[in-house]
């Protein structure tokens, strides 16, 4: 029996099987580079516009599958049934740079509670916890206006509120929030073009902490189309989605910018990591785009090439 009344009630024992209409996905990049691998994790350089993981219209031009397709066609020492790669972490769609995945279950669980430690390194109160950690996160990103202070400690909650287009809700700056902390240092400032270069270092993760955090203090990432000074999305109240099917298959889009939105500058620049099986440290570093760099490394830069 085909169901097409949406609020149609299943019987016991009935199944359910959901057919997509057909879909045109969006383009996008899709070159990724190695920048550190091993027998157990993977670290790439994931371009602005890639998505790590399927959803909405990006389901196979995503890093999942990519590196799926990866582990399909090399030859390594992981069998097929043991090789499990997959993303530890994530990063939004606009965002560039280090991202760490694993190769196996284990390497995934292992490298996931480094992650989850992080958060667990605040207490509620947002005080920092003096407390040797398994990995450190740096991001470069370009915001508007010039930060005055040389550095700026962060430490506001972040929670959810309802939003067109984002089923579990936006994530903003709320004082009922999950604790999360962020390091801002002033790298360089233009005072002609009214933009700040800075370097973040997050002790937490929460989902677009950078893009959240700069914002609170009045400082949007340039060119961030969803965050604005305050840590709150550009228009707040709500709005119902138009639930009319595309011509691609799927609904609408909302009118209203969506977090996979792109057009600011954010790039996960290095990462300094204890390896979850030899101990070693590791450091990975993803070159920065050039709009991310300063002068000084600019002109580096330059004389070298």
């Amino acid at each position: 029996m085909v169901v097409k009344e949406h609020n149609t009630a299943l019987r016991v024992g009935s199944e359910l099987v959901y057919h997509r209409l057909p879909w045109t996905e969006p383009d996008a990049p899709y070159l990724l580079q190695v920048l550190y691998e091993d027998e157990h994790m993977i670290a790439l350089n994931k371009p602005s516009g890639l998505q790590v993981l399927p959803g909405g219209l990006f389901q196979q031009r995503t890093v999942l599958t990519q590196l799926q397709w990866r582990a399909w066609k090399e030859t390594s020492s992981l069998t097929s049934q043991e090789s499990h790669p997959a993303p530890v972490h994530r990063l939004g769609r606009g965002t560039s740079g280090i991202l760490l995945c694993a190769k196996s279950k284990l390497a995934k669980t292992r490298l996931a509670a480094y992650f989850a430690d992080g958060a667990s390194l605040i207490k509620n109160n947002g005080s920092h916890i003096n407390k040797r950690r398994n990995i450190t996160k740096i991001y470069r990103a370009l915001v508007d206006g010039i930060v005055q202070q040389d550095k700026v400690i962060i430490e506001q909650p972040i929670g959810t509120v309802r939003y067109p287009g984002v089923a579990k809700g936006l994530y903003v700056a709320s004082a009922s929030g999950k604790s999360a902390l962020s390091k801002v240092e002033v790298l360089e400032r233009n005072v002609q073009k009214n933009h700040t270069l800075v370097q973040v270092e997050i002790e937490s993760g929460r989902p677009h902490q950078i893009r959240i955090h700069l914002s609170f203090i009045g400082h949007p990432l340039l060119g961030d189309p969803l965050y604005v000074a305050g840590g709150k999305p550009k228009c707040s109240e709500s709005e119902n989605a138009d639930e009319s099917f595309a011509q691609d298959g799927g609904y609408e889009r909302p009118m209203k910018p969506l977090p996979g939105d792109c057009g600011y500058y954010l790039h996960a620049h290095q990462l300094l990591l204890l390896h979850p099986f030899t101990t070693e440290v590791i450091t990975i570093i993803a070159p920065l785009p050039s709009i991310l760099q300063t002068q000084a490394e600019t002109q580096q830069r330059n004389l070298i090439g």
